[in-house]
């Protein structure tokens, strides 16, 4: 097991460079900051300070280095566009991101587990063909005219719930919440839903493919012949196997929610570390757009290792397969 961890950790780490690497290379290309905060109107001797002030005079290898060396201890220098370090940057907008996309999971859940097992237990019912067509319209329609609609029948029509913005916040020590105020919890509604939509339809479709197949196992057909009610066999022996694949997908998918947040606060203009990197794209701010990027694959490698660790403790066959290779 000990093995195992160093060599997931091991490959953690080297995506993480790579990751880092191209970030840092591809953003080079996005446009000249300096442009962006002297103007068209600089002269060349006032670009040459700025570059060299910003560090921007140096070679590749260099900067790539100096950011590395700094990421690692969680500095990743300062904002080219409002001259803050980007952590400061960061930690005023995580816990926005984190609301949304914890409440966009929990939404996922909530609806498409029950929505998916109803769906595969009682499929020629009129329900389950209204589950259906809505897992096909979250699949289908992309997350901006999802989050526009929701906005012109809730916000504009019926004017129930606001367009825009997180609402009225509180802070708990260094965190700010909505979640404590009336005008927060209005205010994340629409953005959860929005985000969290294509998640409850996979969500959803998983639940009854897996409920499906486990329904027709032979472990199913020996609990039905030895007279167990229908709501034990369907709740307690099949939903317990057909949940394990769900609850990893599942996992998988919150970092998937965090990283695609970024339209869904542009259209709610949701104050999230999405917003920021797009505000950061259109300044060609590279400081914030590379430490997003790792941010980002820093979350993916570590739930995909987490889940990696979680299926080797769990599964005895993977630890067999291991002690037979050595």
């Amino acid at each position: 097991m000990l093995a195992f961890a160093l060599r997931r950790l091991v490959q953690a780490a080297v995506v993480m460079l790579v990751v880092g690497l191209i970030a840092f290379a591809l953003f080079r290309f996005v446009g000249d900051p300096v442009v962006f905060m002297l103007g068209q109107d600089a002269t060349p001797e006032d670009r040459a300070r700025m570059s060299a002030d910003l560090g921007l005079d140096r070679p590749f290898h260099v900067q790539y280095g100096a950011f590395l060396s700094r990421a690692v201890q969680g500095d990743f220098g300062l904002s080219l566009k409002q001259l803050r370090p980007v952590s400061t940057l960061f930690a005023e907008r995580l816990p926005a991101t984190l609301e949304l996309a914890i409440a966009a999971a929990l939404f996922a859940l909530a609806a498409g587990i029950p929505m998916g097992v109803y769906s595969a237990l009682k499929p020629r019912s009129w329900l389950s063909q209204v589950f259906l067509a809505v897992s096909l319209a979250g699949v289908s329609l992309p997350t901006f005219l999802i989050g526009i609609l929701l906005i012109l029948v809730f916000a504009v029509q019926l004017g129930w719930l606001p367009s825009f913005g997180r609402g009225e916040t509180v802070m708990l020590g260094a965190w700010s919440t909505g979640l404590l105020t009336v005008s927060g919890l209005k205010a994340l509604v629409l953005p959860a839903i929005t985000l969290g939509l294509f998640q409850m339809t996979l969500i959803m479709r998983l639940t009854r493919a897996e409920m499906q197949e486990v329904l027709r196992a032979d472990f199913i057909r020996f609990a039905r012949a030895r007279g167990l009610p229908d709501r034990s066999v369907h709740f307690r022996h099949a939903l317990r196997n057909a949940l394990l694949p769900v609850i990893t997908v599942a996992g998988l998918q919150l970092g998937a929610i965090i990283a695609f947040a970024i339209i869904t606060e542009t259209v709610f203009q949701w104050p999230g570390m999405g917003l920021l990197f797009i505000q950061s794209v259109m300044f060609a701010d590279v400081p914030v757009m590379a430490a997003y990027l790792c941010l980002i694959a820093l979350v993916f490698v570590t739930i995909n290792l987490v889940v990696d660790l979680l299926y080797h403790a769990i599964d005895p066959r993977l630890r067999a397969d291991a002690r037979a290779a050595h």
